[in-house]
């Protein structure tokens, strides 16, 4: 490996002011080449599905991770590599657009509540509940759309709110076994250009380019503002945000699992034990399977 990769580095510290510019977007790579790459990454994919087995089994926690980013910056790439070799029956992906008339008549929350993961299982959110204070906040109008009553969009404080009722949803969903990893992407403008020029470019990626990705680029300093107010916000022991370089791929796919990885590693997962009254079951099962004619 030519860089260090060392999670703690790119951690959000709680109560800190994030500054998107003091942080990279492209570090040194964690592997000398795509072979040592691809290797790392099929160990960290089989240790994952090794463990989901036991997170499964254990059913005392659900996990949720968390993705957001600017367009192109590889949520989809990161998602479909790293849980490459999870289970399907352990695990939900959920990616949120824009809310229906229906979503729309609900608090902002309720959603993506009605999305979480159950113990024993991983839900990953493409997308979430923090769309409410980082689009909505470059684009307020939407507020309009949300049916929000006035007073409330008049309230200078309203980011601050939603920013509580975020860490209080949180800090619930923590002590009732749920553990959440926030991922943010960090892509850099040059990055996210030569990106969309490949998706115009190659045909078969056409289908991913959208003339609003051009309109969304034009309020980019307002999305990076934006990000560092959440992230500073929201960033908690419990739930914390990592700042991952995206401009390599690559190198943001091993950190990702890496991250992942150490949080499963740190519950204390175990099959659950076979007690007396289980084992005599077990044992008389047993019998039976023996004593039929093979």
């Amino acid at each position: 490996m030519n860089g260090v990769l060392s999670p703690e580095k790119y951690l959000v510290r709680e109560g800190r002011a994030l500054e998107l510019a003091a942080r990279p977007t492209l570090e040194s790579p964690f592997y000398a080449s795509k072979k040592e790459c691809a290797e790392l990454l099929e160990r960290h994919v089989r240790q994952l599905s090794d463990i989901q087995q036991v997170h499964y089994a254990d059913n005392r926690y659900a996990v949720l991770l968390i993705f957001q980013a600017m367009d192109a910056a590889g949520k989809d790439s990161v998602i479909r590599h790293v849980m490459s070799g999870i289970n399907p029956q352990g695990c939900q992906v959920y990616s949120f657009k824009h809310p229906s008339a229906h979503e729309l008549d609900h608090d902002f929350l309720w959603r993506t509540n009605c999305a979480l993961p159950e113990r024993g299982r991983i839900g990953i959110f493409n997308r979430s509940y923090y769309e409410e204070v980082l689009i909505v906040r470059v684009h307020p109008d939407i507020f309009v759309r949300q049916g929000v009553p006035e007073a409330h969009m008049k309230n200078g404080d309203v980011w601050k709110e939603r920013y509580r009722s975020i860490n209080e949803l949180e800090r619930h969903l923590y002590r009732n076994g749920t553990r959440i990893l926030k991922f943010f992407l960090h892509l850099s403008r040059e990055e996210q250009r030569k990106r969309f020029l490949d998706r115009i470019d190659k045909p078969e990626k056409n289908w991913k380019f959208s003339i609003d990705d051009i309109e969304e680029r034009k309020f980019w300093h307002e999305y990076q503002k934006a990000y560092e107010a959440c992230l500073s916000a929201t960033s908690t022991a419990h739930a914390p945000w990592y700042v991952i370089p995206a401009d390599d791929k690559k190198n943001a796919r091993l950190l990702v699992s890496r991250i992942i990885l150490d949080m499963f590693q740190q519950l204390g997962l175990r099959y659950p034990e076979t007690d007396a009254q289980r084992a005599e079951e077990l044992f008389e099962c047993r019998k039976i399977l023996m004593s039929e004619d093979s």
